[in-house]
């Protein structure tokens, strides 16, 4: 992978983080979400190219719900936010 950036860490127990990374790898920009176990990557993650994540993004704020609590999300909003 070429250009790979950590853009966040997220622990979940002494041993276990969650890393979100881009990259780009065959000449396609890339979001990376893997678990990861005493800093060894495990099987567990998700790769999706950037226009995915767009959409990606969009389901999960539908799933966990709006700025205010609602479960449902504003999609004029969303396109909004994640463009």
């Amino acid at each position: 992978m070429n250009n790979e950036k950590i853009i966040a860490r997220i622990p979940r127990n002494a041993n276990d983080e969650l890393v979100i990374r881009t990259a780009n790898t065959w000449n396609i920009d890339i979001v990376d979400m893997r678990w990861y176990n005493n800093g060894n990557p495990t099987r567990k993650g998700l790769r999706v190219n950037v226009e995915e994540c767009k959409t990606l993004v969009k389901a999960l704020r539908k799933a966990i719900g709006d700025k205010n609590g609602n479960n449902k999300f504003d999609e004029e909003e969303s396109k909004e936010e994640v463009e």
